[in-house]
């Protein structure tokens, strides 16, 4: 995204002396990462994420439905705490509203709570501000953002850096648009010549508001059911795509020969908006929300894990030697990830 790159600079250079800060704790992770770690024992180390759920926030108040969105902040969290190979353990939350209307607030934190119960997180506390000259306009303007705790063992981070050519690339299927890419999909979908959030569309099942409504997956459940296994690297699957790949540490890359069957709501917007491959590839996920990467003979273990704990899941390829690169094979694409900016070309 345009200014992610000077963003990412300013970071460095403002807040990278602070890592030297903290009394009785190590930070043992760089920037870039999902989530940063801090050792604060010889056998226990904090991973620490945050992350809200960005334009989803319109299409709930536009349909006047609050019950799921609390289920992507949940899930936008805990996925990227589980990608540095730690547990989530808890979470906090941020509802910041223009009017505090209870039963938003309500269907809001009814949606946490089944989202934590999911994830095997606590949520101990939170705080709802009521800021009219903030957020807005309109009394139904929110936003929601969340803060994810986990624990792990500092020699058992899994950042990546052990991926090596050959090994293996499994992809678990997302359950459509998950909380990226809103602003696209709004453009594209909701137009003056469209019939709205209440448009029934026959490839979809439902209206297209229900749709973008479709609540993030949790894959708590999917790491979990992989414990014991030598999982090499994990990746969450949001905006930029594939390209999330390059945020493993290893100077690898990675060739995607086959992808899964994405959602119709992909295939809907790339022919409402006429979008580019290499655009949808960039902003979307694409029916592919989480990436595994593992050895190759540890394939059809992972697989049939994943399967029993009932996540859709395939093997997409394998890791390569050109730094840097995902070559989306399908679709003739390459992918890269510079200073947090991603960018995809034809091959």
């Amino acid at each position: 995204m345009r200014g992610q790159g000077a963003a990412a600079s300013s970071v460095l250079r403002h807040l990278g002396p602070t890592l030297g800060f903290p009394d009785g704790a190590e930070v043992i992770t760089g920037f870039g990462h999902y989530a940063s770690v801090l050792k604060v024992a010889d056998e226990v180390a904090l991973a620490i994420s945050t992350d809200g759920v960005g334009s989803k926030t319109l299409i709930a108040s536009a349909l006047d439905r609050y019950d799921t969105i609390g289920f992507d902040c949940v899930a936008m969290n805990v996925n990227d705490v589980l990608c540095v190979g730690a547990s989530p353990i808890a979470m906090v939350d941020y509802l910041g509203v223009n009017t505090l209307e209870p039963r938003r607030a309500e269907a809001v934190l009814r949606g946490l709570a089944a989202a934590a119960s999911e994830a095997g997180i606590a949520i101990p506390g939170g705080e709802i501000a009521q800021l009219p000259e903030v957020i807005g306009p309109g009394e139904a303007a929110f936003d929601l953002v969340g803060t994810c705790v986990g624990v792990v063992h500092p020699d058992r981070l899994v950042l990546g850096a052990d991926v090596q050519p050959g090994d293996a690339i499994i992809g678990i299927a997302s359950s459509g648009i998950h909380s990226n890419g809103l602003t696209l999909a709004r453009r594209v979908l909701l137009s003056d010549e469209g019939d709205g959030l209440g448009a029934h569309v026959d490839a979809l099942g439902r209206s297209v508001g229900e749709e973008l409504l479709e609540p993030t997956v949790i894959y708590a459940g999917a790491v979990r059911s992989l414990q014991g296994l030598p999982v090499r690297g994990f990746a969450h699957i949001t905006s930029d795509g594939l390209a999330n790949l390059c945020r493993l540490e290893a100077p690898v890359g990675y060739n995607i020969e086959t992808l899964p069957s994405p959602p119709p709501i992909f295939s809907l917007i790339q022919e409402a908006g006429a979008v580019e491959d290499a655009e949808m590839f960039r902003v979307f996920n694409m029916g592919v929300g989480f990436v595994v990467i593992v050895e190759p003979r540890e394939v059809a273990d992972a697989l049939g894990r994943l399967g029993h704990a009932g996540y859709k899941a395939a093997r997409m390829g394998a890791v390569s030697d050109a730094a840097g690169r995902v070559v989306i094979e399908p679709v003739g694409l390459v992918g890269s990830l510079n200073r947090s900016e991603s960018a995809f070309s034809s091959i």
